[in-house]
């Protein structure tokens, strides 16, 4: 009997495992909070104390309430930010407090 091959690339493999395990959840925090430091630059982030993805909502803790109303303005163009920078469409709702 001979068995057959199939060839994966390492991100398929990657992927299978990430799957398997069901880590996609936990990758999709450390990389909305990546995208959140990136996006925001040094200026936001030195007031944000914290970020939290459950499910789709993304919970942003800040330290300034004169820079969480700024930011409630833009609440919308911040998740396409956001999505964009991901690749996908993980942040449905933004919670700034």
């Amino acid at each position: 009997m001979s068995k057959k091959r199939t060839n994966h690339t390492m991100g398929e493999a990657l992927k299978a495992f990430i799957d398997k395990n069901k880590l996609q959840q936990g990758i999709d925090k450390v990389q909305v909070k990546e995208a959140w430091v990136t996006l925001m630059g040094n200026g936001v982030n030195n007031y944000t104390t914290g970020v939290e993805l459950r499910g789709d909502v993304l919970y942003i803790s800040l330290s300034s309430s004169v820079l969480r109303e700024e930011l409630s303005h833009g609440k919308s163009r911040i998740i396409v930010m956001l999505n964009k920078e991901l690749g996908k469409d993980l942040v449905k709702k933004l919670v700034l407090r």
